[in-house]
């Protein structure tokens, strides 16, 4: 296996891990576990003037990033693949207190997201708590003898963020009034009516419909009349 001829690269130190055995030239202590590569021969990091430095494995993009910035002298640490047949980044080596430092700036950029996700997930309930109780509103305005807390069964149930549901449509967040009566069919017909239990006995979507749409506009009548008594 041959190592790097050119560790060196302006602005960038390189440093091995050996796949055999080697020892210093320079103080023949071994087997070594990283060296540099000085005019062919290998040094241990003592002897190359970086042993004063720690290695960060690489996986952490931003801590890389970071630390090689805060550190005034790092390199580059590789190991040679012999599947690929090419030298593979391992990490860098960087000075302790550069390290420290770059770790600090991750932990207060992670805490500030943690923070803005806080927020975020704040305003987010806010928004849906203030949607959810405009949609119960409009259902109790179309339906005035549907039971309060079943308005907000059903507005709370269409409502939900991401489901796809109606009241998440551009039609449902406006609360048209076709998307705010469409909720309140589904709802109907899924829990005043056998229409689950004729799905699950093998009836077709739209047959199951038809055979509860007596019972669905039953309920709406029933509904919708209540407002007609009270006024």
């Amino acid at each position: 296996m041959a190592l790097p001829t050119t560790p060196h690269s302006p602005g960038r130190l390189v440093v091995v891990q050996p796949l055999k055995r080697k020892r210093c030239a320079g103080c023949l202590r071994g087997p070594l576990s990283l060296l540099v590569l000085e005019e062919g021969a290998p040094r241990c990091l003592d002897c190359a003037d970086l042993g004063h430095l720690v290695f960060l494995p690489r996986g952490d993009t931003a801590l890389t990033r970071r630390s090689r910035e805060e550190s005034t002298l790092s390199a580059v640490v590789v190991r040679f693949n012999r599947r690929r047949s090419r030298y593979e980044r391992q990490g860098v080596l960087v000075e302790e207190a550069a390290l420290a430092r770059a770790e600090a700036r991750c932990l207060a950029d992670a805490e500030a997201r943690r923070r803005r996700r806080a927020r975020d997930a704040r305003r987010r309930a806010g928004e849906d708590e203030r949607f959810a109780a405009a949609f119960t509103a409009e259902i109790l305005r179309l339906f005035p003898g549907c039971p309060a807390e079943r308005a907000r069964a059903i507005a709370a149930h269409a409502s939900v963020r991401g489901s796809g549901r109606v009241g998440r449509s551009a039609a449902g967040r406006a609360l048209t009034e076709g998307a705010v009566i469409s909720a309140v069919v589904a709802a109907v017909r899924h829990v005043d009516t056998a229409y689950d239990q004729l799905l699950m006995a093998g009836v077709p979507r739209f047959e199951a419909r038809r055979r509860i749409t007596p019972a669905v506009e039953s309920v709406l009548r029933g509904w919708q009349g209540a407002g007609e008594d009270a006024g």
